[in-house]
């Protein structure tokens, strides 16, 4: 079966970097596009970034342009988001998932066919 194993969680200080990866199992992975969401503490899960199975295409949140990057290592079935100049409204649990549908529907939860269990990021001020 499809497994989506998410890791590189943890605590930061404000200002600071964190690395999260996502490692998949069980699917053609280049054929799917990956997503990362996170959901705070009483907030809904809201989209964060997103690339195509090349790799080529990119989607980010307004909130994280210019300080958070996604890629993918198809070799190694792996998706990253690299997370730089972190702030404490970043703190939240961060979910990769995957999706054969397009671009337009990339920042759509409903868009994604599977999720992993998540991993928590804390930024204290």
């Amino acid at each position: 079966q499809v497994q989506l194993v998410e890791s590189g969680g943890g605590l930061v200080q404000a200002g600071g970097s964190l690395r999260l990866s996502c490692a998949a199992s069980g699917l053609t992975f280049s054929s799917y596009a990956m997503g990362w969401f996170r959901q705070a503490p009483g907030k809904e899960r809201e989209f964060v970034a997103a690339l195509s199975g090349s790799g080529f295409w990119t989607s980010y949140a307004d909130s994280v342009k210019g300080r958070f990057t996604i890629s993918r290592d198809n070799a190694k079935n792996t998706v990253y988001l690299q997370m730089n100049s972190l702030k404490p409204e970043d703190t939240a649990v961060y979910y990769c998932a995957a999706t054969r549908r397009g671009s337009s529907n990339w920042a759509q939860r409903f868009a994604y066919d599977y999720w992993g269990q998540g991993t928590q990021a804390t930024v204290s001020s």
